[in-house]
């Protein structure tokens, strides 16, 4: 591992960790005691396909903060040296000085040093929540759920899915677990060994706001999720005041086959149809891109090899691919293209980092909606998605477009507040709360009464239900109704957006491109990505950007204030996407971010 970080310092690469032999955490040394549970007994769910082969480990508990620790004890003293910041002298040894076991004989700073002087710390990285969910349980869960709803869920646990508003309870209470057992001590645990969190939350079964928020770099993923998915993370990271969010990007392009594969038309891809797939991830703000795929093979050595190692290598030398993804490497089909394909990601991704997200609404996070439900129909389900609650098909209202909204949940509300003019929300400031649910919980509801009644101007365009069942056993509902009545009644509150905004939408006009905004001192900076690049799903059509000829939009600048009156043609040429620096004056700058991939017929 430190070998590893050493050479990465001296080519002048970052070195993230896997923090532990594969994903979920897991491994031969978890305990019994320490594994995953369901409400029946040990979860039979087992490590596969991990570093350890042929042994499979058990899963850790994402329920408990001890636990996690006591792994996290294991698996960091493996890393503690790549994890601590180096002399600023990073060296190489030979390949054969490392095979030979010199390297375990003397340190990496005996051999020539390369003249790299700033190291870079090292992220732990953890995967999509890959946990199965069903029935999941820790030491005291019964106990503890019984404290908080009154009544006794293990007798509901055999047929939950029958019992929707207990089930509904059994998902709050299972959701902050696993935000307090797991998400939130991993970064905790990664500051204290000189290291930070990029973690990628979905999949977890937990308010995915706050588990985003948790991590230092949130990370997405696409197009196993779709490009739209990325305002969760974009906007957690814009509440939390994190400046990046990351996208391991080109996961299944066309679709997923199991192991071994191949996907569909791997190591035939068009590197077009990437750039619009990127496209559509800086358009829902994602400003880092990390490749799935595996870039590196073994090169020819000289040195002898050692026992079972000539077959290993051979194997190696006749190309590394990984089944899930596109392949990229020297042998890729767009290998040609990827110095200018990067240096086009790193251009855009460079800029979208500069300021701070533009903000306008905050949209509640409907996770009482999904809680509610159970599976996906059949034909909406995917490799990445089954449930409801793993947020695959939520969009903001088609009544915000161009105002640039951004998800709030009630983690959020509770420390919110009216300052100025403005709801103050963590690190964000909005003109407006927007909540459209069916099932508003009543912690939220009181968030938010509490914040209609210091001055916020709520759009409440519906009347919701109280979720969960402990009223029917602790009876009443009462208080419910008297703080929605009481919420409904204040006259900053209504069902009418035109209502209670009158300034106009920062971006407007017919069939207006997906976009993101930053602000940047007294400037605006926005990246358009071409028409062509919304509404990519999974999995994506081979030679789908062949769609994005060339194009106009007419649009009109708003600046969340009195408008500009600014109105621009967009000009959009083939495959290519926009990033424009505004001046609150209205004056209007194209920025060079021009990459033009070979050219590619539909098929």
């Amino acid at each position: 591992m430190e070998y590893a970080k050493r050479c990465c310092e001296a080519l002048g690469l970052g070195c993230d960790f896997t923090f532990g032999t594969l994903w979920p955490f897991g491994g031969t040394f978890v305990s019994e005691a320490d594994a995953s549970q369901r409400y029946d007994g040990p979860s039979p769910q087992r490590l596969g396909r991990s570093w350890e082969l042929p042994k499979e480990g058990r899963i850790l508990t994402h329920l408990d903060r001890e636990a996690f620790y006591r792994y996290a004890e294991r698996v960091g003293a493996g890393l503690a040296e790549a994890l601590q910041p180096s002399s600023g002298v990073s060296v190489i040894p030979s390949e054969a000085q490392w095979s030979r076991g010199i390297s375990t004989e003397r340190p990496l700073d005996s051999f020539d040093s390369l003249g790299v002087t700033s190291p870079r710390k090292s992220a732990l990285f953890c995967d999509s929540f890959e946990v199965e969910t069903e029935g999941l349980w820790t030491g005291g869960f019964d106990k503890a759920f019984e404290e908080r709803f009154g009544y006794d869920v293990l007798p509901f646990m055999p047929k939950l899915d029958e019992h929707p508003d207990v089930r509904y309870d059994y998902r709050k209470l299972i959701a902050e677990y696993v935000l307090k057992g797991f998400y939130e001590p991993f970064t905790e645990y990664s500051h204290k060994v000189s290291s930070f969190t990029r973690v990628q939350c979905h999949g977890a079964p937990c308010d995915l706001l706050a588990a985003y928020a948790a991590a230092d770099v949130p990370e997405s993923e696409a197009i196993l999720f779709d490009p739209e998915f990325s305002r969760i993370p974009a906007s957690a990271a814009a509440l939390s005041g994190k400046p990046v969010v990351s996208a391991e990007a080109f996961t299944c392009l066309y679709g997923w086959v199991p192991y071994p594969g191949p996907g569909p038309h791997q190591g035939q891809e068009h590197v077009a149809d990437l750039k619009l797939l990127a496209d559509a991830l800086f358009a829902n703000g994602v400003n880092h891109i990390f490749w799935h795929g595996m870039p590196y093979k073994p090169q020819a050595s000289s040195h002898k090899p050692q026992a079972g190692e000539e077959k290993a290598r051979a194997q190696a030398q006749a190309g590394n691919r990984f089944y899930a993804s596109v392949h990229v490497g020297p042998d890729s089909s767009f290998a040609a293209e990827l110095p200018a394909f990067n240096g086009y990601m790193e251009k855009v991704c460079g800029a979208m980092k500069l300021g701070r997200p533009y903000s306008d609404v905050a949209v509640y996070l409907p996770v009482e909606d999904q809680w509610m439900k159970g599976e996906l129909p059949s034909e909406q389900q995917k490799p990445s998605a089954k449930y409801y609650w793993e947020l695959h098909y939520l969009r903001p209202p088609a009544e915000l477009a161009g105002r640039q909204p951004l998800w709030v949940s009630t983690a959020f509300l509770r420390g919110a507040r009216f300052e100025g003019g403005k709801l103050r929300c963590g690190e964000t400031e909005f003109n407006l709360l927007y909540v459209d649910c069916e099932w508003l919980d009543e912690d939220a509801l009181i968030e938010v009464l509490r914040l209609a009644k210091q001055g916020v101007p709520v759009c409440l365009k519906r009347e919701p239900k109280r979720p969960g069942a402990s009223l029917q056993f602790a009876g009443g509902g009462l208080q419910y109704r008297k703080n929605l009545q009481a919420l409904a009644g204040l006259g900053n509150v209504s069902d009418s957006l035109a209502s209670l905004v009158q300034d106009p939408p920062l971006v407007r006009g017919h069939d207006a491109p997906d976009f993101w905004c930053r602000v940047v001192d007294d400037e605006l900076l926005f990246f358009f990505g071409h028409p062509a690049s919304r509404g990519l799903t999974y999995p994506m059509k081979y030679g789908r950007a062949a769609l994005a000829g060339s194009t106009r939009r007419q649009i009109r600048f708003g600046t969340g204030g009195p408008e500009l009156g600014l109105e621009l043609v967009l000009e959009f040429l083939p495959q290519q996407s926009l990033l424009l620096r505004v001046s609150k004056t209205g004056r209007v700058e194209q920025l060079d971010i021009s990459y033009i991939p070979p050219d590619l017929k539909a098929e």
